[in-house]
């Protein structure tokens, strides 16, 4: 079941169009992004990089600058230190290469998912402090941890924490009181007090803000043509960190993509080259479902140092065949993922009766790094918030995927009891724990977690309400303005009802997808469907009957439905195709 909702937000777009040479349509789509100025639509329109905000305008920028600046002087050791997933690995390319670019002495350390865990612990300060490290540069981790970072000053280190997760809280009084680490320097745009006006950026580009403000304080010569290389990594991790495309994101993103087709990277350049992509056309869809996942899969199932590795690399045949282990342990990891989701509804099933609102599924024997990726599948199927536990190392640990409805982290600090590690933000969030906690934490998080029924009925926006004889090449191509397409820019939604269905042909080589043809006005037009076959022609049986399925398929249906779609160009051997796409369909 879904709850369709047509945008109905208000603005002049007769203005809009005539102002910026954009159709009516496209006004009333980019005033459904939360666009509500002229200025703000110029800035999406056609923003670039000098529309970015000033890296200073982030809060301990002056102090971390400083830090780094004063331990370069003394040539004291630097040590970044990074994540395990794409934003984590492109922070600490990103931080490595400009300091060691400028001068520094510096060296990466990665954390190791399975034998350490997520961000700074007590190995790596010590390692850090055998190896005779002056100051930890944290990127996409660090915020909280307390205990390590104190630690490091113990030993005489000093520390920059670069981040962008949630800062821990106390609640006193009803009011929440963040607890900051003690390091020298915190950049975190969501840190109390800190200014910056979109502080929905992802670790990566907060590392990039560094470097720029590391070299304007430097006054360094090559900064200008240093950024340019950098912005492809600053677009994939935005993309892979499931940031929001609005504003600053969608500017370095959009420029970071043209970006590819001049990029000098070996490794970034085998890496197209494996996966069959054509530097001149990758696109948002390419990071995110592509190349990021290539990246991905060492922190999940070997050691990030790989991804790492394979992005400094030099050496174009060495890093085509680095670029191809990545591609092959990718392919392993989806295999994986598959049986991980498969087992996960098998146990749903199992227990019959209503789910709970919040999800706890403890599954042993899954690979501890594709928790999140199967809690993700999980809460797309079912529309609840889901935490996949599995068992550890060192006892069980696992990661939540959230709906918009249920701040995740908010609820993970109220009970916090149970927990070992935890961190994240609204939508996600990753945990260490006792195994015999795990049923206790279940029931606490069911106790009062403020959801209802409504909050769990997925909720599909449409931007126009427009029958499909209005889609038109023309139209096709002026929403190509609207990219890149992500999280909080999606590709335009449209719908219409009294469609007549009359045929369909299966594709594919599982046959498990379609092409239908529909008559509206009296006129027959073609539309594809890339979704649950099955599920469809359950819907359909369910309202027409168990032989409507095979009529319709033998070019004898007339079924009335309404659908929702959207328009794009298919392009194949030089020529192109206007493609409508249904994405969700109710019969009558």
């Amino acid at each position: 079941m879904e709850k369709w909702m047509v945008a109905a937000k208000k603005a002049d777009f007769d203005d809009w169009s005539k102002r910026f040479g954009i159709s009516p349509v496209l006004a009333r789509i980019i005033r459904n992004r939360d666009i509500t100025e002229p200025s703000e639509v110029r800035k999406f329109l056609s923003g670039t990089l000098a529309d970015c905000y000033s890296p200073w305008l982030l809060k301990g920028m002056e102090e971390a600058v400083g830090v780094i600046e004063k331990n370069m002087e003394k040539g004291m050791k630097i040590r970044v230190i990074g994540d395990y997933d794409v934003d984590g690995i492109c922070s600490s390319y990103i931080l490595t290469r400009s300091l060691r670019e400028m001068g520094a002495e510096v060296d990466t350390a990665i954390p190791h998912r399975i034998l350490d865990g997520y961000g700074l612990n007590d190995t790596l300060i010590e390692q850090a402090h055998r190896d005779g490290i002056g100051l930890i540069v944290t990127c996409d981790n660090g915020i909280a941890a307390q205990a390590q970072i104190a630690l490091a000053r113990k030993w005489g280190m000093q520390v920059v924490v670069t981040d962008h997760h949630e800062v821990p809280f106390v609640e006193r009084d009803g009011q929440k009181i963040q607890q900051l680490p003690p390091a020298e320097a915190v950049i975190d745009p969501r840190q109390e007090g800190c200014g910056y006006p979109w502080p929905g950026i992802c670790g990566a580009v907060v590392a990039y803000k560094l470097v720029q403000a590391l070299g304007e304080r430097r006054a360094y010569r090559e900064l200008e043509s240093l950024l340019e290389a950098l912005l492809p990594f600053a677009a994939m991790a935005t993309v892979c960190d499931v940031m929001e495309l609005k504003d600053e994101n969608r500017i370095l993103v959009r420029e970071g993509l043209k970006r590819f087709a001049l990029c000098e990277n070996p490794g970034l350049q085998a890496l197209l080259e494996v996966n069959g992509l054509d530097p001149a056309t990758v696109s948002a869809y390419h990071l995110g479902f592509v190349l990021g996942p290539c990246l991905n899969a060492t922190g999940r199932l070997d050691t990030a140092r790989r991804a790492l590795q394979l992005l400094e690399s030099r050496d174009r045949v060495e890093a085509v065949t680095a670029a191809r282990e990545l591609k092959e342990l990718n392919d392993s990891r989806k295999n994986m993922t598959f049986q991980g989701v498969e087992q996960a509804i098998r146990q749903l099933e199992d227990a019959g009766g209503e789910p709970d609102p919040v999800m706890v599924l403890y599954l042993p024997e899954i690979h501890e790094s594709l928790a999140g990726i199967i809690a993700g599948r999980i809460k797309e199927r079912y529309h609840h918030p889901v935490f996949v536990l599995t068992r550890g190392e060192e006892g069980v640990k696992g990661s939540g995927r959230s709906i918009e409805a249920y701040h995740m982290y908010e609820a993970m600090t109220r009970v916090k009891q149970y927990f070992t590690r935890f961190g994240g933000h609204k939508m996600a969030a990753g945990l260490s724990m006792r195994e015999e906690d795990v049923e206790p934490l279940r029931r606490a998080l069911n106790a009062d977690c403020g959801l209802s029924r409504e909050d769990f009925i997925p909720l599909v926006h449409i931007d126009v309400p427009m029958p499909i004889d209005y889609a038109s090449m023309e139209l096709a191509r002026e929403l190509q303005k609207l990219e890149p397409y992500g999280t909080g820019n999606p590709r335009p939604l449209f719908a219409q009802k009294g469609l007549r269905l009359i045929s369909g042909r299966r594709m594919g080589a599982k046959q498990n997808f379609a092409r239908f043809t529909v008559e509206t006005e009296g006129r027959f037009r073609e539309l594809l469907f890339f979704g649950d076959l099955e599920k469809f022609c359950a819907c359909l049986e369910e309202k027409h009957g168990a032989d409507s399925a095979r009529r319709l398929f033998s070019g004898e249906g007339s079924y009335e439905m309404g659908i929702t779609y959207q328009l794009g160009i298919n392009r194949y051997r030089g020529r192109e195709e206007l493609q409508l796409t249904i994405q969700n369909f109710y019969f009558v």
